[in-house]
């Protein structure tokens, strides 16, 4: 397929060209080009698609995908006969460097960000973040703890978060601001130091070779990755002299987390506000954002003209090896459009299944387990 820059795609008059994501939807849901529509490239692959044939024949066709690999290779689709079509070099990852580009000086991205934190988003945002480090005691006195920065939108916010309720000293703690980086591409890591440096936060990165050792694991590569990754953060964090790490999961990730305990693991359990390590003596886990709706991290990241990675794995070199095998659209994504759907008949469904980890009744619970040993109702009946 022929390829067309950014820049030429920027030259062509507006409306002659239809801009197409073909990447997974989980990804495009993350963020796309302006003005794209997305479509399955199994779509493309038959005789005739209602998709392409509903766009004006005299409109130019411009396929994008993350990095341009995928696109490149879309080679005569049977419904793409007879149309004028291009790959976009770069694909949306050329598209995020170049609007990197345009604020990594002056500092306004990073005034702009946290003028936003302390006025328009401060009741969606900053006030959840301090109530849940309130609620569940996450900072205390002579903490010095590891934001983890993995480069999405979730670790960025954390970190701004933190910066600003340091301002506020009602305790005194340390912060380093750490990212691991497992094994990147040359353009995901460029990235998150890029919006980094935009947003005024000073990284500290270190390497592993995670992606490395995952590479060739055919089951369960992102379970595995994920462990590791935690392991290697606690390890660097404890080095550094912190006695905590934060990561950035959010009230949606919490709901997820126990419908899908349930619907997938046959368990009810939930993903912790806090939690001491097993294996790094001394060392805690919080999650300070346990609080946040990711509808409104969402809404900051786009108010601010923000864009940052969905996963910065070292799959996305490809397009292909998480795109195409389903392993993308995950379990977690189906459980979301599954609340989504619950939500149109039960507005408080999400509340719902928060509080019903709040309000376990022991006494009709069949059996449970803690500490890794069973209770069955009937030891005491």
């Amino acid at each position: 397929m022929k390829e067309i820059s950014l820049k030429e795609m920027r030259q062509l008059p507006e409306g002659s060209y239809k801009l197409i994501d073909v990447r997974d939807e989980a990804l495009a849901l993350y963020g796309m080009l302006p003005g794209a529509v997305r479509l399955d490239v199994d779509e493309l692959e038959k005789e005739e698609s209602a998709f392409i044939s509903e766009i004006p024949k005299d409109m130019k066709l411009i396929f994008y995908c993350q990095i341009g690999q995928r696109t490149r290779e879309l080679e005569d689709c049977p419904c793409l006969e007879g149309r004028e079509y291009y790959s976009l070099a770069d694909g949306y990852m050329g598209y995020l460097k170049d609007e990197l580009s345009k604020f990594e000086k002056g500092g306004e991205k990073q005034q702009k960000a946290e003028d936003s934190i302390r006025k328009k988003y401060h009741k969606q945002l900053f006030t959840p973040f301090a109530k849940a480090c309130k609620t569940y005691k996450l900072i205390n006195e002579g903490d010095h703890i590891a934001v983890c920065i993995s480069g999405g939108k979730d670790s960025m916010l954390m970190a701004k978060l933190f910066q600003e309720i340091q301002k506020h000293r009602q305790v005194e703690f340390k912060l380093t601001f750490l990212v691991m980086d497992p094994g990147y591409n040359k353009e995901n890591r460029e990235l998150i130091e890029s919006n980094a440096k935009a947003l005024g936060i000073p990284v500290t990165i270190f390497e592993s070779n995670i992606f490395d050792t995952v590479d060739n694991i055919d089951k369960s590569p992102c379970y595995l990755c994920a462990r590791m990754r935690r392991g290697y953060l606690y390890s660097k964090a404890k080095e550094l002299g912190c006695n905590k790490i934060a990561l950035g999961h959010h009230y949606d990730d919490v709901i997820e987390t126990i419908l899908m305990g349930m619907l997938q693991g046959a368990q009810i359990q939930t993903m912790m506000p806090k939690l001491h390590s097993t294996n790094f003596e001394g060392m805690e886990l919080i999650r300070p954002m346990y609080l946040i709706r990711e509808s409104d991290i969402c809404a900051w990241r786009d108010y601010n003209e923000l864009h940052f990675l969905q996963c910065a794995c070292h799959f996305t070199e490809t397009c292909t090896t998480c795109h195409t095998d389903g392993t993308t659209s995950s379990k977690r994504l189906e459980t979301k459009k599954l609340i989504a759907e619950l939500k149109k008949n039960n507005p408080f469904v999400e509340s719902n299944i928060f509080r019903s980890v709040e309000n376990v009744q022991l006494n009709t619970i069949i059996e449970y387990k803690k500490d890794g040993v069973r209770h069955n109702f009937l030891d005491e009946y």
